[in-house]
């Protein structure tokens, strides 16, 4: 069984960066694919950003050229650098990771992000 943790949300205001976090324990091999998901106020559930086994990142149109997903392997973390933060940006950020190796996959409880003035 893999726990998940996301952490680093917090309330930032129009322009700024926030770095969360998602780290996972338990059963991990140190090979996993990770998707960020966001869900704002009023919205869908979004899919902001995915890294795959190798390393591969796709990001949302929304989010490219302002967010970089990135990991440690060493750590069993992921990253998200959100960086020129707008109100749209708001939402709960959930992570989902998935270990290739022992095939658990794993919610994370997600971290808000508030982006406002």
């Amino acid at each position: 069984q893999v726990q998940v943790v996301a952490s680093g949300g917090g309330s930032v205001q129009p322009g700024d960066s926030l770095r969360i976090s998602c780290a996972a324990s338990g059963t991990v091999s140190g090979h996993f694919a990770v998707d960020w998901y966001r869900q704002s106020p009023g919205k869908e559930r979004e899919q902001v950003a995915m890294m795959d086994s190798g390393g591969y990142v796709s990001l949302a149109s929304s989010v490219q050229g302002r967010f970089i997903m990135s990991r440690d392997t060493a750590k069993n973390t992921v990253y998200l650098q959100m960086n020129r933060l707008k109100p749209e940006d708001t939402g709960l950020y959930y992570c989902y990771w998935a270990d290739i190796e022992y095939g658990a996959s794993q919610w994370g409880q997600g971290t808000q992000v508030t982006v406002s003035l």
